[in-house]
């Protein structure tokens, strides 16, 4: 079991009382001792000298006294001054190299550390943990958005070279492509401003009260057609009900799940539903896939994070559903029996 240390404070006044002490008990102990010795050996000693008036054998065995005093509470705070400032020290040497680009630097942490010191060593090596994974993060981040940056953009670039070279004849087909490149770019750059305002805390969310049943109901009307012709039927069972709750994001955050079944389910029924009790508001969608792999499910909602990598997407939608959904102060999950996402948050 760890011991518990006690406070820096505390042991400062510690050694300080510890240091002074054991100066003054051996220059006491010294004294009774040398006097001892003289009264031994020379009993005489005080008959034949003004015992007011020490001689020089009595300066020189105080001062030998005071020196061994001194040097023994000298050594008691070196030993305290050590155990103080190398953790101290570990903590700028560990600083240094990280202001170096070292990112990997650690302070060293001791058993021997005291209270507030150790901790301090604790909470640097934690804090350099946190900010290597950052940076890591942050390299990540950039190559996975150039990369899906690089796709519609070479794709525009070709086409739209093409038309300039007479390559290609200006058609309907052609620019419904090149549109459709430029919808997945804006698509792209929402869910990236998405999952940035949620990572900083910033995103802008503004509960109202809404028939959410009504809101929900118009988007699926809207998307119906076109999923209708890729073979995704929709069934809706939305209860009715007042909901505070910022509509807009609500759409966006069902649209990334219904968008992530067409991506990725086979045609088939999607199912969605809202279930509204007294406190919490309850939005499922579910499809006739298979669900996720169980070695995925705690990466799903992870910014980039992508269950099958040959298929088409940037693994932002379901890092914006949770981001919406704790925005509104509830999560998004999961759930494999039966397969289906579920967005939570308290109805207000």
């Amino acid at each position: 079991m760890r011991r518990r240390r006690e406070g820096l404070g505390r042991q400062i006044v510690g050694r300080t009382l510890l240091a002074t002490s054991t100066s003054v008990l051996m220059a006491a102990a010294g004294s009774y001792i040398f006097y001892g010795l003289l009264i031994t050996y020379e009993p005489h000693y005080f008959l034949e000298h003004d015992p007011w008036r020490p001689e020089w054998i009595e300066v020189g065995a105080m001062g030998a006294i005071c020196s061994i005093a001194v040097l023994a509470s000298g050594l008691v705070a070196l030993g305290f001054a050590r155990r103080l400032v190398v953790p101290l020290n570990a903590v700028a040497a560990g600083a240094r190299r990280i202001a170096a680009g070292n990112l990997s630097a650690r302070a060293r942490v001791s058993r021997y550390d005291m209270g507030e010191a150790s901790r301090l060593v604790e909470n640097f090596n934690v804090m350099a943990e946190r900010l290597e994974a950052a940076s890591s993060e942050i390299s990540r981040w950039n190559s996975v958005i150039a990369h899906e940056l690089r796709t519609p953009v070479t794709i525009l670039h070709g086409r739209l070279q093409g038309l300039a070279d007479g390559v290609f004849e200006p058609d309907p087909a052609l620019f419904r492509n090149l549109l459709s490149q430029v919808d997945g770019l804006a698509r792209l750059i929402e869910d990236l401003r998405t999952v940035s305002l949620v990572e900083s805390g910033h995103l802008d969310c503004r509960p109202a009260p809404v028939a959410l049943n009504e809101e929900i109901s118009a988007l699926l009307e809207l998307l119906r057609p076109d999923l209708l012709a890729e073979g995704f039927p929709l069934e809706a069972r939305l209860d009715a009900g007042i909901v505070e709750a910022d509509a807009g994001r609500v759409r966006q955050a069902l649209l990334a799940l219904i968008e992530n079944a067409r991506r990725h389910a086979p045609p088939g029924l999607i199912r969605i539903a809202m279930a509204l009790d007294a406190d919490m508001v309850r939005i499922t969608v579910a499809d006739s896939g298979p669900g996720l792999p169980p070695d995925f499910v705690d990466q799903a909602f992870k910014p980039f994070r992508r269950a099958d990598k040959t298929r088409k997407g940037s693994g932002l939608g379901l890092a914006v559903v949770r981001g919406i959904a704790q925005a509104h102060g509830g999560t998004a999950r999961y759930v494999s029996d039966p397969a289906r996402f579920e967005i939570l948050f308290p109805r207000r």
